[in-house]
């Protein structure tokens, strides 16, 4: 069993089958946190010690014990109010306007499968991913069950129902709440972090994610000190700026030993992890909603679902606590027809014209890309509305008929012609204030009363908490994509979000504004993919923007970064890597001198770095030379040959970009072990230079592997072990590979 229960002790154990996760309710009735980490049998309730600790208060029901103090005590839902003066989980202003909260256990109930969360992304079992995704069976599907602890406050009537979801073959325990009020006054949630972890001692880092746009998701590990670290987002979205994943780590842990702890939101608004190291130096880390403007109104017999978190622990290192996230949401998030389907090769024209284009220019595009290997055209940004700069047209979703030359109809009729699929960039959550829709209903937009809005890339935010503005901007999208039999749409949000004010509001309920929006935006996509069944979905925000798990459940590829230069997506790949499967990257091969950066890397080595992902190119293929249309058609054809070992195989990263490496390098070992791919590209050039070993992973020990191109023959422990030399390339920004298949 996943999920045990001894109802004499109230000790609840998860097992995963690398991990235990152990709680207990005390005599009290307080759940308090025992034990994470390597499994183990029985009960971990000796690790609690109890003294007289000064300034740390006790509950009055208690009476003259001093030794028992929730300021010292590790706990699964810490509450505000209670004399834990750390960082709570939970806080509530009740409606006689006091902050205090009490949550006592009630009752339990253990169940098959995992649970679903109304209106949220949420991981799942594979009985719904078979029945309505067309999910796989492995042998990780075996076992799945949700736990849900019932907690109540007697006096303000709030009773929270804790989720745990244990997928015991991936060594994945998820997270979530749901708040109920059974009271007789409305209370305000001011702060719901949706998992808490409480470790009585060690030392450890945060590992973290930060960035920019056009450089995201940059690896920073700091040690955990005294005080407390927090990262975040207060944008509206998860943001380019720091990611909702997070790892806390041993301080010994490295890429294939110690400890970690990793902490995933599946959520794609405005998010909050915090950890903090206390008096005792005991360590609590938690992640939820950012609590900065959130205060929602929960009224007499209304529920409020936290977002779920999906947690793991390795003790094989942060490799292999990446590996348990990738199989996770590659399987158990992700859905569609694409969920694990290979996706088609396609070539993006925005790189390659901006909003300066004719029908014709896509055909010509289209029509050389065809001749090369590609599957799908996207025709990007300026097909709709007056849209011939990014100053007006977004909220006008109707075709643009004399920039194109015709109906959008005819034009991928045109293009299907060639062989391929159709797609096309759209941004549902913008307007442009030059534009029918806002002249029209100004309201709809994020504009506080009084003042002048902030504007980002010159255009404002629609208000998806609202059902009329999100069923008006889908009703529009959705004609077009039948109309012009779309198969695959870019789903772009280029800003973040300031001037949070919903029109038809009230006072008390602009506090849910940003979680409402949120809802919004699943519900648009919800309905895209339930409606167009078979259309392929690409989340993006300006690139990075709103990379997060919440998002694959309705995209399952999101575009990794506006910046396509292969030496910067080298360290945002690396970066996204930790926390997100190969499947999930979007990647495209663009022109030189990069757009972003100016640089000048070669074809061969965009080519490799871009198959780290769903491979794709972003420019006019008519301007590039015959040589590079020769590589062209080899890389197509390099990708589809692999693409099994790349997006189902294991992921190991071999050297860090951000290190003193002279070389980038990760590989791919296919689940059977029949073989794996090594890919490296050199990151630096000097005279006389050394020689640089590369250890591979993930191979079989005693297994001998031939080198497809050379015939060598290596053994997985020698190349493991010592590793194999870098040739000398002869430059930086050079591209190498080794593809090795395994001796029967």
């Amino acid at each position: 069993m996943a999920i045990e229960y001894q109802e004499k002790e109230r000790l609840f154990t998860l097992h995963t089958a690398n991990s235990t996760y152990q709680m207990k309710v005390d005599s009290y009735g307080y759940l308090l946190h025992l034990y994470y980490g390597s499994r183990v049998k029985g009960s971990m309730e000796y690790l609690l010690t109890y003294a007289d600790r000064g300034f740390s208060g006790n509950p009055y029901e208690v009476r003259d014990d001093r030794k028992y103090s929730l300021d010292a005590l590790p706990q699964e839902f810490p509450c505000q109010g209670t004399g834990d003066y750390r960082s709570p989980a939970f806080v509530v202003r009740n409606g006689n306007g006091s902050y205090s909260t009490k949550l006592l256990y009630d009752s339990c109930r253990i169940t098959e499968g995992k649970y679903s969360l109304p209106g949220l992304p949420a991981v799942y079992d594979t009985e719904e991913g078979e029945t309505a995704e067309g999910g796989l069976r492995t042998p990780a599907s075996d076992g799945i069950q949700t736990l849900e602890i019932v907690l109540r406050d007697e006096v303000n009537g709030l009773k929270a129902t804790l989720l745990y979801g244990v997928l015991p073959g991936l060594d994945i325990i998820t997270r979530a709440v749901k708040v109920e009020n059974e009271g007789t006054e409305t209370v305000n949630l001011l702060k719901v972090q949706s998992a808490c972890l409480d470790f009585l001692y060690g030392d450890y880092d945060l590992i973290q994610f930060y960035g920019r746009h056009a450089m995201e998701r940059n690896f920073q590990r700091t040690p955990v000190a005294h005080g407390a670290q927090m990262i975040g987002s207060r944008r509206g979205t998860s943001s380019h700026q720091y990611s909702p994943f997070v790892i806390l780590a041993e301080q010994s842990a490295t890429e294939d030993q110690g400890g970690c702890y990793g902490l995933s939101f599946v959520y794609s608004g405005a998010f909050k992890a915090e950890v903090e190291k206390d008096q005792y130096n005991q360590v609590r880390i938690s992640m939820g909603l950012q609590d900065e403007l959130f205060d929602y109104p929960l009224k007499p017999g209304d529920s409020f679902y936290g977002p779920e978190v999906a947690l793991s622990y390795s003790k094989e290192g942060l490799g292999k606590l990446s590996r348990n996230y990738h199989k996770t949401f590659r399987y158990h998030l992700c859905r569609g027809r694409y969920k694990t389907a290979p996706r088609p090769v396609l070539i993006n024209n925005w790189e390659a014209t901006y909003f300066d284009f004719t029908g014709e220019q896509i055909y010509n595009i289209a029509k050389q890309a065809s001749e090369l290997g590609v599957e799908m055209l996207v025709l990007d940004d300026g097909w709709f509305g007056v849209r011939n700069s990014d100053y007006s047209g977004l909220g006008d979703w109707f075709v643009n008929e004399k920039k194109l030359g015709g109906s959008l109809s005819d034009l991928t009729e045109r293009i299907r012609g060639l062989g391929l699929k159709f797609g096309i960039w759209v941004e549902p959550e913008m307007v442009s204030e030059d534009s029918d829709l806002y002249r029209e209903h100004p309201e709809w937009a994020f504009v506080v009363p009084g003042r002048k809005p902030v504007r980002g890339r010159s255009q404002l935010v629609l208000d998806f908490s609202r059902r009329e503005v999100v069923d008006h901007i889908y009703r529009q999208i959705s004609k077009v994509l039948k109309e012009a039999s779309v198969e695959y749409v870019k789903w772009d949000m280029n800003r973040s979000i300031a001037d949070v004010y919903c029109a038809t509001a009230g006072r008390e309920d602009q506090g849910a504004v940003m979680y409402r929006y949120i809802l919004g935006l699943y519900e648009f996509l919800e309905r895209l993919h339930q409606e167009h069944p078979d259309l392929l979905i690409e989340g993006c925000s300006g690139g990075g923007g709103r990379f997060d798990a919440g998002m694959l459940y309705y995209t399952p590829q999101i575009w990794c970064s506006d910046n396509t230069d292969a030496i910067d997506r080298i360290r945002i790949q690396y970066g996204t890597s930790f926390g997100f499967p190969v499947s999930a990257v979007g990647s495209h091969v663009s022109a030189v001198p990069n757009h972003q950066n100016g640089r000048i890397t070669p074809i061969e080595t965009r080519g490799l770095v871009a198959m780290a992902g769903n491979f794709g190119y972003e420019l006019d293929l008519n301007k590039i030379t015959e040589e590079e249309k020769v590589c062209v058609r080899e890389q197509i054809r390099e990708f589809r040959r692999l693409w099994n070992v790349i997006h189902n195989g294991d992921y190991y990263r071999l050297t860090s970009p951000f290190g003193d490496s002279e070389a980038a390098a990760w590989m791919f070992v296919a689940e059977d072990g029949s073989e794996a791919l090594l890919q490296a590209v050199t990151l630096e050039a000097h005279g006389n230079p050394l020689t640089t070993y590369i250890r591979l992973k993930g191979l079989e020990p005693e297994a001998f592997y031939v080198d497809e191109s050379t015939g060598r023959r290596y053994n997985g422990a020698g190349l493991m072990s010592a590793g194999v030399p870098l040739p000398q390339l002869g430059g930086e920004y050079r591209p190498w590979q080794l593809h090795l298949k395994k001796e029967e």
